[in-house]
């Protein structure tokens, strides 16, 4: 399906294209593969599955936008080669969720990619900011609502949905050449591009290792010691099966009852069924499977237990204060830079620094550059803050 229109962002003659079949995709990847630059999205559903279902792709660049149909095609290789293409750089907005679609459907990841939400950030334009507020913002096109909640593997598409996927493209251009300018000409575009984005395109960000999976259960922090222990193991089941099913987490065992397996500590099928949520149906499928889970948590030795992070220990009054300071220093370096403070660090971020984490976000890429250095020379006595007669906080570096 071709057909030529007006664009309402550029003022220039574009084709927009559906691709439902291997020959035009071949044909279409085929065009796409000079370009210097892609702009990509994708639309997905994973409310039943435990996999995100991929029901379309969006790719452009400055001639075409099309939708590609993946449930119609059998063999997307064309488009594998063009998005593992190193040569052109893909370009998402709060891209994660796309990469990792990728991860699932290749095993690899598209690169080099420009992520245009921590990109607006750097840019001064506010922390997490979403795709429609961005498009506004930077090109004061206000882009149609109402499909977030539509089922993308329904066919056919209808005309309202099609524009709307193909907008998320289209307008990503302007974006992305606005915001790639705007970083040029504040000396900031070296910042993101070198290394700011290599967790996004990190199998390892992707690749989630069961028994790691345990800090991402719903009340975990309430639990402590051998109980710990008791929830990396059925965290660990839970996904297992849950990926075997193609189910999502919640529907195998929701968070509030696994957190109370976890307290109660089951020793036999008999105590598990006694607590409430356990149904006969769910005691006599996966009951067996649980209490051998417990039971090989509770003979674990006390030292191979999990425990909770170092950043989520409760700082001392000191360090408390050195966050304080820290944080006045966060203000100061985003309105130096025009930065919102927000879109610097947080406030856990800055009690794990005075309290000695290192492996943080803000002390990584440009995060770093701009305020993550100056955090380590204030907690290490090496910067300072000065009060001036009028009241004036200004920053001094020791030599």
């Amino acid at each position: 399906m071709l057909c030529v229109l007006q664009t309402a962002d550029e003022h220039a003659i574009m084709r927009e294209t559906y691709i439902d079949n291997s020959e035009d995709l071949n044909v279409l990847c085929k065009q796409f593969a000079t370009a210097e630059w892609l702009t990509l999205d994708t639309e997905f559903i994973r409310e039943t599955t435990y996999y995100p279902r991929l029901c379309l792709i969006q790719v452009a660049d400055d001639e075409t936008a099309a939708c590609i149909d993946p449930l119609a095609i059998n063999d997307l290789g064309p488009l594998h080669e063009l998005l593992m293409d190193t040569r052109i750089t893909k370009v998402l907005h709060a891209a994660s969720q796309d990469m990792e679609i990728f991860y699932h459907l290749w095993g690899e990841l598209p690169k080099p990619v420009f992520d245009t939400q921590p990109a607006a950030a750097l840019a001064g334009l506010g922390d997490q900011i979403g795709y429609a507020n961005l498009v506004q913002s930077l090109t004061g096109i206000e882009l149609a609502k109402g499909h977030s909640r539509t089922d993308w593997s329904k066919r056919p598409l209808d005309t309202a949905q099609i524009r709307y996927a193909l907008d998320d493209v289209i307008h990503l251009r302007g974006v992305y050449r606005e915001l790639r300018d705007r970083l040029r000409d504040a000396g900031r575009l070296e910042w993101l591009t070198a290394g700011a984005f290599d967790t996004l395109v990190s199998s390892e960000t992707y690749r989630i290792e069961p028994l790691d999976i345990w800090q991402r259960v719903k009340g975990w922090r309430k639990l402590k010691g051998v109980q710990l222990a008791i929830l990396q193991q059925l965290a660990a089941w839970r996904e297992e099966v849950a990926r075997k099913q193609n189910r999502p987490r919640g529907r195998i065992l929701k968070d509030d009852l696994l957190v109370e397996i976890c307290r109660r500590k089951p020793r036999d099928i008999d105590q598990l069924g006694k607590l409430r949520g356990i149904d006969p149906g769910f005691q006599r499928r996966h009951g067996k499977h649980i209490v051998d889970r417990v039971g090989k948590a509770l003979a674990l030795p006390e030292s191979e237990w999990p425990r909770h992070p170092r950043t989520h220990i409760q700082p001392t009054l000191q360090q408390q204060s050195l966050a304080d300071l820290m944080q006045c220093l966060v203000r100061l370096r985003g309105q130096q830079h025009q930065i919102a403070p927000a879109s610097l660090t947080a406030r856990k971020e800055l009690e794990a620094i005075a309290s000695g984490a290192r492996d943080l976000p803000v002390l990584k890429g440009w995060k770093r550059e701009i305020i993550g250095d100056a955090l380590l020379r204030l907690a290490e006595g090496r910067l300072q803050l000065r009060v001036g007669k009028q009241g004036q906080v200004s920053i001094q570096e020791d030599h």
